[in-house]
């Protein structure tokens, strides 16, 4: 910001004068646990307690976040799952009569927390501070970002309350209700033995055994009659997808992961890993009885059923202290909408017409120098010797814009300021699987059965031929044809894929950073399954730079924070030493 020696005027309509610093210290601390009352293990806690602490904020204050890793024997960085970490220019802050608006801001992708893109993990003994302002009104969640910690309990909510929220006169109060899976061993364990092939032959993904409503069981919801709650509901889960059903009540959805949208009325919700969905809950006129709710996790995307396992958890709305606790009918089928059928509530239209820029992803699984591995365009992702986002820093201006400088084994796509984007993500797999991109929220523009490849000049350089697949689009396939996209297409930050299927979104490349895209089954990401995309580095370069404490962190761990994807800062092509074959898992331990 520049002042001008004359005098100013503060513009009027100065939303961001009343806003807040939020300030959270959260030490990182194994404590025992046993949310499913079947077995008492250790947990990452904060603070000594678990479940961890809601995030809560309002529309434009700054949250800062100090993380002391306590842990002792695992490193960590922290997520803020949907935040775009973006600050869009404001010209309305200061008017000077010499100067004009002279108020700029830059983005903070170097706190959008995933170790090897954007820091260096935080080891045991280490403290950094993640300081951000959030400018998006809406319902997400935190999670660590480091292989396999947030099953074991390093996750909660993070809600951001809205002064212009358009439905604000339409309900009395707020709950926030979370979903997730749980598994009785830790994940270091439980990844070793998934991506090991003499141990897991098929490839099969560990089934937990429970599924739990505000990470315990039997959990209550205290409510009024003649009230309509908002109600945000986030799934947390590393594997698993989930039903929500309240019976005898319906749900009015307004808001999915952060955008608001047309009300629409539905019976049930179904709700993928990483999404969030925010609906009105409308209570009975009196308090005669209570009334169920029920959590049901998605059993057809596994393997196998265990007889161990326990895939629904019930709650209680309860109207009346005094009143039995009601039981679950049973549910012969859930009736759920389909999210591409959402309308956003402010209208926004299609990115139509040839986009820029045309990215398309195939995702499968392979064994991989003895390993079961997954990836985009059999490359699997490998976080390489410098943070990506370092490399972006530190690159000659003439080599920022080549992807080869961040490695193959990054999968980095390189994307121009201003780009309008099409990822086409085929699923070669037999399962369906929920994308999550970080830094933006996208359109949903096309999905269909079958797979879609681009004419041979469109495909990313190291796209191989899939043998046995369609080389083409089949008669299903999306053409490119912007008549058969919505109008209007929803948005959201984490999506569904079909079992053999394809979807294509667009967004704008308006976020300068490095931001990963990959599964949210945590199982996968873990394994490979992941992107990079490295948007607008020209700008980047001149808008943000190394945080110093990071810096120091890495610089403890031996970890190179300029350089390209191998560390060579003299032969910037010279990619030789960069990684190409994944580390044994062995979770986040340290070292």
């Amino acid at each position: 910001m520049k002042f001008s020696t004359t005098a100013f005027v503060l513009l009027p309509f100065l939303q961001h004068a009343l806003t807040s610093t939020v300030t959270y210290t959260f030490d990182f601390t194994w404590v025992t646990a046993n949310p499913d009352g079947q077995l008492a293990r250790p947990v990452i806690g904060v603070n000594g307690n678990w479940p961890l602490p809601t995030i809560s904020c309002a529309v434009g204050d700054q949250v800062v976040v100090y993380v002391n890793n306590k842990l002792g024997n695992e490193s960590t960085g922290l997520h803020f799952h949907g935040l775009k970490q973006y600050r869009p220019p404001l010209p309305t802050l200061l008017y000077t009569e010499q100067e004009g608006l002279t108020f700029s801001r830059h983005g903070t992708s170097g706190y959008d927390g995933p170790p090897g893109v954007v820091q260096c993990p935080i080891p045991p003994g280490s403290s950094f501070q993640y300081s951000f302002t959030v400018e998006q009104p809406g319902t997400y969640w935190y999670h660590s970002h480091a292989a396999g910690q947030y099953p074991d309990g390093l996750r909660a909510p993070f809600i951001v309350s809205d002064p212009q929220n358009p439905y604000s006169g339409q309900y009395d109060t707020e709950l926030v209700l979370s979903m997730s899976d749980w598994y009785h061993d830790q994940m270091p364990g439980l990844l070793a033995r998934y991506a090991d092939p003499t141990q897991n032959p098929t490839g099969a993904e560990p089934i937990p055994y429970s599924a739990l409503l505000n990470d315990a069981q039997s959990i209550s919801l205290n409510v009024q009659p003649g009230k309509t709650y908002f109600l945000r509901t986030v799934n947390m889960a590393a594997f698993s997808q989930f039903y929500l059903h309240f019976d005898q009540h319906q749900l009015t959805i307004i808001e999915i992961d952060g955008v608001y949208t047309k009300p629409k009325t539905v019976d049930s919700l179904y709700i993928a890993n990483g999404q969030r969905y925010g609906v009105l809950l409308k209570t009975k006129p009196t308090a005669s009885q209570n009334y169920a709710f029920l959590g049901s996790m998605d059993t057809t995307k596994y393997d196998r059923v265990p007889g161990y396992l326990k895939e629904n958890v019930t709650g209680n709305l309860v109207y009346s202290k005094t009143a039995p606790r009601a039981e679950m009918p049973v549910i012969s089928a859930f009736n759920v909408i389909d999210d591409f059928t959402l309308v956003p509530y402010d209208g926004m239209a299609l990115l139509s017409g040839a986009p820029n820029a045309q990215i398309v992803l195939n995702a499968d699984f392979f064994l991989r120098d003895g390993q079961n591995r997954a990836g985009f365009n059999n490359v699997t992702y490998v976080p390489q010797k410098v943070p990506l986002l370092f490399t972006v820093f530190s690159a000659p201006a003439g080599l920022v814009q080549n992807p080869a400088i961040y490695g193959v084994n990054s999968n980095a796509f390189v994307v121009k300021q201003g780009d309008v984007v099409e990822v086409v993500i085929n699923n070669y797999d037999a399962g369906s699987h929920p994308f999550h991109i970080h830094g933006h929220d996208v359109q949903l523009v096309a999905r269909q059965p079958g797979v879609y490849n681009p004419p041979p000049h469109l495909k990313h350089p190291d796209q191989p031929n899939k043998s046995g697949h369609n080389g083409s689009a089949n008669a299903l396939g999306y053409t490119g044809n912007t008549a058969t996209m919505p109008a209007v297409p929803m948005r959201r930050d984490t999506w569904l894929i079909a079992p053999n299927g394809y979807t294509v979104i667009r967004f704008t490349a308006d976020n300068p950073g490095v931001w990963f895209l990959h599964c949210h089954m945590d199982w996968h990401v873990e394994v490979g399954l992941a992107m990079t995309l490295v948007e607008a580095p020209q700008q980047l370069q001149q808008q943000q730079s190394i945080n110093p404490a990071m810096a120091s962190i890495c610089k403890a761990q031996g970890i190179p924070t300029t350089g390209n994807a191998a560390g060579n800062t003299q032969n910037w092509l010279d990619l030789s030493n960069a990684n190409t074959v994944a580390s044994a898992q062995r979770g986040a331990l340290y070292p």
